[in-house]
């Protein structure tokens, strides 16, 4: 496709064997390896602006397809799409790259993942830096889609895409280009449907496009889900619960990994229950190691909407990483 040659000219695709499942991978350039994790509903492409960046100044660029997206393997069984199968499958990913610590970057699930790799297996990881979604310790109480039901409703996203099959009649019955036009530039606080409506009955669709995502883009974005399906994306929602249950051992325990939070003033993450206020007094508490949160103008998407900034933010970080460790030799 021409969006690819035209922007992206020097990258490799490749599929690697991991954990039981084949993973598509993007790589682009030779130094410290970043494994770039996306979130939802995206896939590898949307790190487009900073692979060549990364590459650049320096690096080994990895980008994988996440269980479930795109290219890679798409197992049926919700049950094995917890945070314990895809931090193996990043895992098996490094051996098979034959990487032992890498740096991380993540946003949206991306980013619960990139927590999770720092939580369960620390060893892997150099440093974190995470978009859109802080670290949220494991609540002994309840998992987070039990609070959802609880404290938004069943009407929120999350909650709508627990019943296997719904989201994805959903989403049939007005298309994939513009399911995707309404997931991708949503108004704020609009995730939540009333209960006579399905999801994509609620979500107005956009007028036009935003600045960061051309025409090209959104018709490679429909292509790859026409061809991966819903199904594979939708699961790990469908295994918050089972995740929650398999981590009982890290209750309430945090991530000592050096870290960096990036996110947009407007996104609709922190607008859910609590999240703000945790940011602002609780977040550097679990992950103590934490360089500071940087606020930018922009969404959820913010690694697209500002790629000059957040590209800027993520290299000087890893820099000071490398110097960091260099120092401790």
């Amino acid at each position: 496709m021409e969006v690819l040659s035209s922007k992206l000219p020097n990258i490799r695709h490749r599929t690697v064997k991991t954990n039981g499942i084949s993973m598509h991978i993007v790589e682009q350039g030779e130094g410290p390896m970043v494994l770039l994790l996306h979130g939802f509903p995206e896939f590898w492409y949307s790190w487009r602006f900073q692979i060549p960046a990364l590459a650049e100044a320096g690096y080994r660029v990895v980008a994988p397809d996440v269980r479930g997206y795109g290219e890679t393997d798409a197992p049926k069984n919700p049950h094995v799409y917890t945070s314990c199968h895809l931090v193996g499958d990043l895992v098996g990913l490094l051996d098979a790259l034959e990487e032992k610590r890498v740096f991380v970057v993540g946003h949206d699930w991306g980013a619960k993942l990139a927590w999770d790799l720092c939580l369960l297996r620390p060893d892997c990881v150099k440093a974190v830096i995470c978009l859109s979604v802080p670290f949220f310790p494991r609540s002994p109480k309840r998992s987070s889609i039990r609070g959802y039901y609880e404290t938004v409703g069943e009407g929120f996203y999350m909650c709508r895409f627990q019943k296997p099959g719904r989201a994805e009649r959903d989403f049939a019955r007005i298309g994939t280009t513009a399911t995707l036009s309404k997931l991708l530039f949503p108004p704020r606080n609009s995730f939540i449907a009333p209960k006579d409506k399905e999801l994509m009955e609620s979500i107005p669709m956009p007028k036009k496009l935003p600045a960061w995502i051309s025409d090209a883009d959104l018709r490679y974005y429909a292509q790859t889900y026409e061809k991966s399906g819903w199904t594979g994306a939708l699961n790990v929602y469908r295994a918050i619960e089972k995740s929650w249950e398999l981590q009982s051992p890290w209750t309430n325990v945090g991530v000592k990994t050096a870290a960096l939070f990036i996110v947009g003033d407007k996104d609709l993450v922190m607008g859910f229950p609590g999240v703000k206020s945790y940011v602002n007094k609780n977040f550097k508490s679990f992950v103590p190691n934490l360089k500071e949160v940087v606020t930018l103008k922009g969404g959820h998407f913010i690694q697209q909407e500002q790629p000059a900034r957040v590209n800027e933010l993520i290299i000087t970080f890893l820099h000071e990483q490398t110097l960091a460790s260099s120092s401790r030799l």
